[in-house]
């Protein structure tokens, strides 16, 4: 089968094109063959090995798949590695069957963005009707799922930022009360006037650096903040546990992972919520670009540079 293949790590040069035996499923593994494979941010991490988990080499990376199985189901899964291939290996508890109507992006959608801003919005924050809600990058895949669940949950305002003009009116199209630019050097100022000068109620934060930083400055008394990742690769500054009394404010740390490893039941009560609302028409999944297999490199540039919108997926029969 074709794959891409990393015997070394760093940037989108080493992804490389390569001819691999085809996988062989082990006790409690299923087949897939792949109809699009998710690119996600993560995969970025994973290539120069500064991800979470250590990664060792010879690797195919590429974390999620849509196909089908031996067996004619077809389902989107979770496979750890091996996904940027013809054919990949899951666990049959990581693979969910995807309902008719759902197409494969918007199964490759929900399955990590649409999971993580689920779990963000309803686990780590407790949105509750009313509250502000801050939403970075919210032009990334995480992002544009984001404003429209905070949107369809009762959030009294949603405050987007994104990098370029055309990302921030794509954050207002899909629900966002406002749009503030990334890259505003006092980005507490922006949040609270775009919240009418108030503090507001929740961050949901994957940048890092000054970004968390200053968002933590403009929560308001009960404010929450998600950290998720850290985008620009800069660490934001230690919270002394006093500052945080000062606006009786809660900072959650939220990795997908552990939901994979621990809590089976909520990835399927979100999958079956996040289906449902797509299929209602309630929440899309915004198309970023479908790449070739041979055009890996590029799709990695691409989400490096911040050049891509929405979900972003490869397509293995090219």
């Amino acid at each position: 089968m074709r794959a891409i293949q990393i015997t070394e790590f760093g940037g989108p040069e080493v992804l490389n094109v390569t001819d691999l035996p085809d996988p062989e499923p082990g006790p409690g593994q299923v087949l897939v063959e792949v109809s699009r494979a998710g690119i996600n941010y993560a995969d970025t991490h994973q290539a120069e090995n500064s991800y979470l988990s250590a990664t060792s080499l010879p690797l195919v990376p590429g974390g999620e798949v849509v196909g089908r199985t031996p067996g004619g189901r077809r389902v989107v899964a979770l496979t750890g590695t091996g996904g940027y291939a013809e054919k990949a290996l899951a666990a049959e508890a990581m693979a969910w069957d995807v309902p008719d109507g759902i197409d494969d992006v918007t199964a490759l959608g929900m399955v990590i963005q649409g999971a993580t801003a689920w779990v963000l919005l309803r686990k780590s924050v407790h949105l509750e009707p009313g509250d502000s809600v801050v939403v970075h990058a919210a032009a990334g895949g995480v992002g544009t799922l984001a404003v429209q669940l905070a949107k369809a949950w009762g959030a009294g305002r949603v405050i987007a930022t994104a990098s370029s003009k055309e990302k921030r009116e794509l954050a207002l199209e899909l629900g966002a009360d406002a749009a503030v630019d990334a890259a505003e050097p006092d980005m507490k100022a922006a949040l609270i006037e775009a919240n009418g000068g108030h503090r507001v109620d929740v961050v949901l934060e994957m940048t890092g650096g000054t970004v968390t930083d200053q968002s933590l400055a403009a929560l308001a008394p009960f404010g929450r903040l998600a950290y998720y990742g850290t985008a620009s690769r800069q660490e934001p500054k230690p919270v002394k546990p006093g500052n945080l009394l000062r606006h009786s404010t809660a900072i959650a740390g939220m990795w997908l992972a552990h939901v994979f490893q621990s809590r089976g039941d909520l990835m399927r009560t979100a999958l079956d919520e996040l289906f449902a609302l797509a299929a209602d028409g309630r929440i899309r999944v915004i198309n970023g670009g479908e790449y070739g297999l041979s055009e890996a490199r590029r799709a990695h540039e691409d989400l490096r540079a911040r050049r891509t919108t929405g979900k972003l997926v490869l397509d293995p029969s090219r």
